[in-house]
């Protein structure tokens, strides 16, 4: 017998937010849509950058036949959400169709709007950041806008290829199609729309807050961790290494701190221990008692 935990439903991993939660990752979803529709009608259109995905293939489509990118955008969305319920499975839900189905219909009604710049450069570069910030929020909400990351889910299943080569080869395909048909110098600027809004989405993510990461191997760890914890008022891990000359065991602390702290902490680590070795890098997001809160 299993036991009784396993006669009844297993409780997910991840737990549910609630009927709010919910709620809240469809505004994330319907705001995110229509800043990447504005970002695409004001900028990336006008100017002729076709920065990847299904929003690329419909500027070439329209500059070739003069087809309503949002009618292309239709064209594909929908067939390769159903498709990828057909390869891959149903692990696409509702929000997924509801992302390839609003999205497209945002850039039809902010077709109208007047760019802001007939710069490319500058078209390509704040494209990109709204189209990134708008992916972000997307993202946020736990969605998707379909489009040619459900064709690179399926590639990464059917050849054994990375996802993020996947991606990047949808894109790259994209990106070398209004080469070829609009102008290659459009596509070096695609490229850097490309570039900004991948940055732009991390940022979205994960904010500007970046924190550091300290990990300290010292003779002197009791009276460190003292100080730190009482003057620095910072939370510690101790660590246990061993060197890889002496093989002797030695203890490392690990200490996460704010940009602002550093200069702090390596004053205070000298201090106590001026041959202390301290290796201090960038970490992207910190979560927990003293830093960001998780669900902020």
């Amino acid at each position: 017998m299993r036991g009784a935990t396993s006669l009844g439903k297993r409780q997910p991993k991840i737990p549910t937010q609630g009927r709010m939660g919910r709620v809240i990752e469809y505004v994330y979803l319907i705001i995110g849509s229509l800043i990447i529709a504005l970002s695409f009608n004001i900028f990336l259109v006008p100017n002729q950058v076709a920065s990847g995905g299904v929003s690329g293939i419909s500027i070439i489509v329209k500059e070739l036949f003069g087809v309503t990118p949002a009618l292309t955008q239709w064209a594909l969305n929908i067939p390769l959400f159903f498709a990828g319920l057909w390869l891959l499975g149903g692990k696409f839900g509702a929000k997924t169709l509801v992302g390839s189905a609003v999205l497209p219909l945002f850039v039809l009604l902010t077709s109208g709007w007047t760019t802001l710049t007939d710069n490319t450069l500058l078209a390509a570069i704040y494209g990109g950041i709204g189209v990134g910030a708008g992916l972000g929020l997307v993202f946020k909400g736990r969605a998707s806008t379909g489009g040619l990351d459900l064709a690179a889910q399926i590639l990464h299943k059917y050849t054994g290829l990375t996802l993020g080569l996947c991606v990047a080869i949808m894109d790259g395909i994209v990106i070398l199609t209004a080469g070829i048909t609009i102008s290659p110098e459009k596509a070096l600027y695609a490229l850097i729309g490309l570039y900004v809004t991948i940055k732009t989405i991390d940022v979205v993510q994960m904010g500007f807050g970046y924190s550091k990461v300290a990990f300290i191997i010292s003779n002197e760890t009791a009276k460190l961790s003292e100080a730190i914890l009482h003057d620095l008022d910072r939370g510690l891990t101790r660590l246990t290494a061993q060197g890889g000359f002496t093989n002797e065991d030695r203890p490392v602390l690990m200490v996460v701190v704010g940009q602002t702290e550093v200069t702090k902490l390596k004053t205070l680590v000298q201090g106590v221990d001026p041959s202390a070795f301290i290796i201090i890098s960038d970490t992207t997001e910190v979560l927990g008692k003293g830093f960001k809160l998780e669900g902020n």
